[in-house]
């Protein structure tokens, strides 16, 4: 969460940043780290906000500042181990390499609102493609599936409602695949 002040600035750590830090829990901003888990390593590569700070107009448009650096983040990534990127907007989906095995998203909050299994509006430019759940897709016929899992979270986005849409935490067990 940004203070109200960072966030019209358009730079400087968060209050969520530094209280995550402040008790000994690393954030994961445009950084990539190899771990191992059950004898298996993977890195695991969390990537900054794309509409971290206050809007600009820009060519008569409204342009939000984003703090990402997927090729920067990439970079980081140094051998052919399995990849799990964390980003909070999923929009950044279409752009993530195959060379990353899940994406971990958040932010639509599964559009807070959701009627018979549809949100009326979710914040995204892609409607409701990645609103929500387990998304599989592949890039073309030859690539393989690439997979995004969106939670929809515990709170709010803009307005404070939520209506269809119970408040979740996602739990991602990590398993190897022998072939």
């Amino acid at each position: 969460m940004f203070t109200r002040r960072q966030f019209l600035k358009g730079h400087g750590p968060t209050y969520g940043r530094r209280a995550l830090e402040s008790v000994g829990i690393r954030v994961y901003e445009n950084d990539a780290v190899r771990l191992v888990q059950n004898g298996q390593p993977f890195w695991l590569a969390g990537l900054g906000d794309q509409i971290a700070f206050a809007p600009n107009r820009q060519y008569g448009r409204l342009s939000w500042q984003g703090v990402d650096d997927l090729p920067g983040t990439l970079a980081q990534i140094d051998d052919d181990t399995p990849a799990i990127l964390m980003a909070h907007e999923p929009d950044i989906f279409v752009d993530v390499p195959d060379r990353f095995a899940l994406t971990l998203s958040g932010h639509t909050h599964g559009g807070q609102v959701r009627l018979l299994g549809r949100s009326p509006v979710v914040p995204s430019r892609y409607g409701e493609r990645f609103a929500y759940g387990y998304v599989v897709e592949r890039r073309d016929r030859d690539a393989g599936p690439r997979s995004l899992i969106v939670s929809g979270g515990l709170g709010c986005s803009i307005m404070p409602v939520r209506v269809g849409m119970q408040p979740e935490i996602v739990v991602v067990e990590l398993g190897s695949v022998s072939g």
